[in-house]
């Protein structure tokens, strides 16, 4: 697997049942951030009280704010108790419509961070959304997933393409015949990032959850390599259903260590010997039963916190010849990452391509240092690194490493298309 860094987790905040929330707010039409929205922030369960309010800084971010949250123990096994507090969110800014978010769930001991696009005001409309969120994939009741051949027939002369890191995934919100359902076209990595944000806890052991992010973007990747939608006449990648696909809300927090996690992995997938497509990795919950061909998704915990890698637990549910594979084609990027990191006295065209997107992205982001455009890494470049690390949420250290240089493309793309998308962490 290629895992570059160490995915650094929250520290233990004294308080068990503590978790931190930052919100991150932006316009729908151009990605840029929105200085001076208004967040108040209700306890679903009393949502005639605010319990926080926050405005929003140059970058669109809040303050980051502890809230509430069950013990712990309610999300490393399967309970009746819910793991985590839901909260509501409501966002005000002048000039756009109004945004609620119902609801951001907040786990114990970990950072999230909640993203929120602003469409304009509308002339006659009610200048209201409101974004529902529905329970975690192991705290709710969903149709089981419906078992499919983890290898897919494909249209003839398709078996020798390569597998493609997509810029964009479109997902169907509902089932795959509800003609009247939204699609919605997302970032592929902020899709993988909410997918494993609504179906496993981020307080898990951390191999358990490399295992499920590769489990969720080889999935995905197969359906997108088989065209497996389109062909059946349909105009989309992918369902938000559990019987069918992989759970996904639009709107949902992200959690901070699983948002790292798929920065490091996203062009790992999982392969057989001798076949090119991803393989279609599937999940069940396993609560009271295993399920076979799938990975039991408490099993995976339990198995994480027995000191299995996240490779032992894939080859435990899918076999020994299972194995991560890595593609090296990504859509939406002008240049792959060199294979080393960037940091002072760094020079050559990889640095001043980095300079070229974060002169574009400062002139948005105010709060960034402007970096000279020479090709020399100095300390000009390593302080707006540091200023986009702080403000993307990723650990600031000033240089740029895997993760850094594929965030200031995605961020770059995103500044610089004509329209915004749907989601972006």
């Amino acid at each position: 697997m290629t895992k570059r860094n160490k995915i650094i987790y929250p520290t233990q905040m004294g308080v068990r049942n503590i978790g931190v929330m930052l919100i991150q707010v932006v316009s729908e039409l151009n990605a840029h951030p929105i200085e001076g929205a208004v967040i108040q922030i209700f306890n679903k369960r009393e949502p005639a009280t605010v319990i926080e309010s926050l405005i929003t800084d140059i970058s669109g971010r809040t303050p980051e704010v502890e809230l509430s949250a069950p013990p712990v123990e309610y999300s490393l096994e399967p309970a009746q108790l819910q793991p985590y507090t839901e909260y509501i969110i409501v966002v005000t800014a002048e000039g756009y419509q109004t945004v609620v978010i119902n609801s951001a769930h907040v786990l114990p001991l970990i950072k999230s961070i909640q993203p929120v696009k602003m469409p304009p005001l509308v002339s006659g409309g009610n200048n209201m959304i409101v974004i529902t969120i529905d329970p975690n994939y192991l705290a709710g009741t969903y149709t089981p997933k419906v078992y499919e051949d983890e290898v897919k027939e494909y249209a003839e002369g398709d078996n020798a393409k390569p597998v493609v890191i997509p810029e964009f995934i479109t997902v169907h919100n509902a089932i795959p015949g509800n003609i009247t359902a939204r699609n919605y076209k997302v970032e592929y990595v902020s899709y993988i990032k909410s997918v494993v944000s609504s179906v496993i806890y981020a307080t898990w052991p951390e191999e358990a959850i490399l295992a499920y992010i590769l489990v969720a973007i080889s999935f995905s990747l197969n359906r997108i390599y088989t065209n497996w939608y389109p062909n059946r006449g349909y105009n989309f990648d992918i369902t938000s259903t559990v019987a069918f696909d992989q759970k996904w809300f639009y709107g949902r927090n992200i959690f901070n260590n699983i948002s790292l996690a798929v920065d490091n992995i996203f062009l790992n997938y999982l392969s057989r010997p001798g076949i090119i497509q991803p393989i279609l990795t599937q999940t069940c919950r396993g609560e009271l039963a295993t399920c076979p061909n799938m990975m039991s998704l408490w099993q995976s915990k339990s198995l994480g916190a027995s000191g299995f890698s996240a490779i032992e637990i894939l080859r435990y549910f899918y076999g020994d010849t299972i194995y991560i594979n890595t593609s090296n084609i990504i859509e939406g990027v002008d240049m792959l990452w060199p294979g080393t990191d960037l940091t002072l006295g760094s020079t050559g065209v990889e640095v001043q391509h980095v300079q070229n997107q974060l002169i574009i992205i400062s002139d948005v982001y105010k709060a960034m240092t402007i970096p000279e455009v020479d090709g020399t890494y100095g300390q000009a470049t390593a302080a707006a690194v540091s200023d986009f690390q702080e403000i993307f949420n990723l650990p600031v250290s000033g240089t740029v490493d895997f993760a850094t240089w594929y965030k200031i493309s995605r961020v770059y793309r995103r500044l610089t298309r004509t329209s915004g998308n749907e989601e972006n962490i």
